[in-house]
């Protein structure tokens, strides 16, 4: 299923102005707050009436400016999920998915509602009211309750905004699960780089209303120069292959182009590709090949790019035979170590992320 939009509209004196193809999988709206993302959200739902533009669903015109086509909300059947649940308080979880069973089309209001329920893990909360869940398990009723009305695409805006690390966690692996079990393409709305390299088969960067960049999300992350929304979350993300299983130190060695990175998992199978997301603050750099560290991971490479940033860090890119390995410094540890372009140095990857 695609999704396509080139659409315009202007909100007071914020102009919006995006064209980009959605494919199936997890299509991530990505910026800063204010870049226009939950509007695109609303224009893609039906919600909002742009001034100008197409949206098409795969052959199915949702507007056309131009001809005067305009399908209204109800009619697309499609699924929102909100940054809060917004479940009703006087139903129980099975009442709340029942409601949106009733707004799927009669062929379908039976089906596959068991694995759906399996899949988010919420069979055992079917006879309690909201009141009685956590910020985790009310997300995962909605988005049920939004799964269970057979949409044709599901729109997420922010899910985890409104959750504490904890529940993110707890959220994170059931919303991995949606996008590989179902065959329901997604858009999701985050401004959160960790969430976008583990959960995103497609990346839009919104920046003041506009689209900057699009891509796989391994061709925008891998991108130290990519935009972040905060620099603090800068890093890069890498493409690798299970090359072995230690289950006894419980770590998993990830075979990169050249390189290869221990990391701490043991849930993937060898042979299966998975992502690996580095932090740029968990990057350590040496000029003299460190001895005696507890690090694991620690690749040989060559400075290829030093940009200053506005706080005052410095962001130094490393050449590790192919892989941008990106770390986040200080000016001073710059200066100590004198560090510029073309000069020999060692990655030390203090921490890594696997992200599948």
């Amino acid at each position: 299923m695609t999704l396509f939009v080139d659409i315009s509209h202007s909100l007071g004196s914020f102009s919006l102005q995006a064209a980009f193809k959605a494919d199936g999988g997890v299509t991530v709206l990505f910026g800063r707050s204010g870049s226009g993302k939950t509007s695109i959200m609303r224009i893609i739902a039906g919600l909002t009436r742009p001034d100008h533009g197409r949206i098409v669903l795969n052959d199915t015109v949702l507007f056309d400016a131009e001809k005067g086509v305009f399908i209204p909300r109800h009619r697309r059947r499609f699924g929102y999920v909100f940054q809060e649940a917004r479940l009703f308080p006087h139903m129980t979880v099975s009442q709340n998915l029942s409601y949106g069973r009733w707004f799927a089309q009669k062929g379908e209001r039976s089906k596959n509602s068991d694995r759906i329920i399996d899949m988010l893990g919420i069979g055992h909360l079917l006879t309690r009211r909201p009141a009685k869940l956590s910020g985790g398990e009310k997300q995962r009723v909605a988005i049920g309750r939004a799964l269970l009305s057979a949409p044709r695409l599901l729109l997420m805006d922010e899910p985890l905004a409104s959750l504490d690390d904890a529940r993110k966690a707890e959220i994170l692996p059931y919303l991995e699960r949606l996008r590989d079990e179902t065959d329901i393409p997604i858009i999701y709305v985050s401004h959160s780089v960790a969430e976008v390299a583990r959960l995103a088969s497609r990346v839009i960067v919104m920046r003041d209303g506009k689209v900057e960049a699009t891509g796989s999300a391994v061709e925008v992350l891998s991108q130290p120069s990519a935009v972040q929304v905060d620099r603090r979350e800068a890093g890069v993300l890498l493409e690798g292959k299970v090359e072995s299983v230690s289950q006894s130190h419980r770590i998993t060695v990830v075979a990169l182009k050249t390189a290869r990175l221990h990391v701490p998992s043991v849930s993937r199978a060898i042979g299966k590709s998975v992502r690996v997301h580095i932090p740029a603050r968990d990057v350590m750099l040496a000029i003299a090949e460190p001895t005696g560290l507890s690090a694991l991971n620690i690749l040989e490479g060559r400075i290829s790019r030093i940009g200053e940033t506005s706080d005052g860090m410095v962001e130094v890119e490393v050449d590790c035979g192919g892989e941008a390995i990106l770390s986040r410094i200080t000016q001073l540890s710059r200066e100590r170590l004198a560090l510029e372009t073309g000069k020999p140095v060692y990655a030390i990857i203090k921490t890594v992320a696997l992200e599948p």
